[in-house]
């Protein structure tokens, strides 16, 4: 399962998801798009970033649900077991 991680420098939020994304066991293919490199991405996510997407090996994408800033890594690890085991 690869996730992607819809962010944009200086977001606070989305550093703090990356950050915990990248502590998570076992280790997941975390890749992080800057929306302001393209328009497409920026006008789908302006408000909305930090946006997680998981894509399975269809390459069928989902949006995750939106994590709360205090969530901890143990929330963050079983949010995606919950959602990649039905992925």
């Amino acid at each position: 399962m690869h996730l992607i991680l819809y962010s944009k420098p200086g977001c606070h939020l989305c550093e703090g998801l990356q950050e915990k994304l990248a502590q998570v066991q076992p280790s997941i293919d975390l890749e992080v798009r800057d929306i302001t490199t393209r328009s497409d991405w920026f006008d789908a996510y302006q408000y909305e970033i930090p946006v997680l997407v998981a894509v399975n090996e269809a390459g069928e994408m989902q949006i995750l649900p939106r994590l709360s800033p205090r969530a901890s890594l143990t929330q963050v690890e079983q949010m995606l077991q919950k959602y990649l085991q039905n992925g």
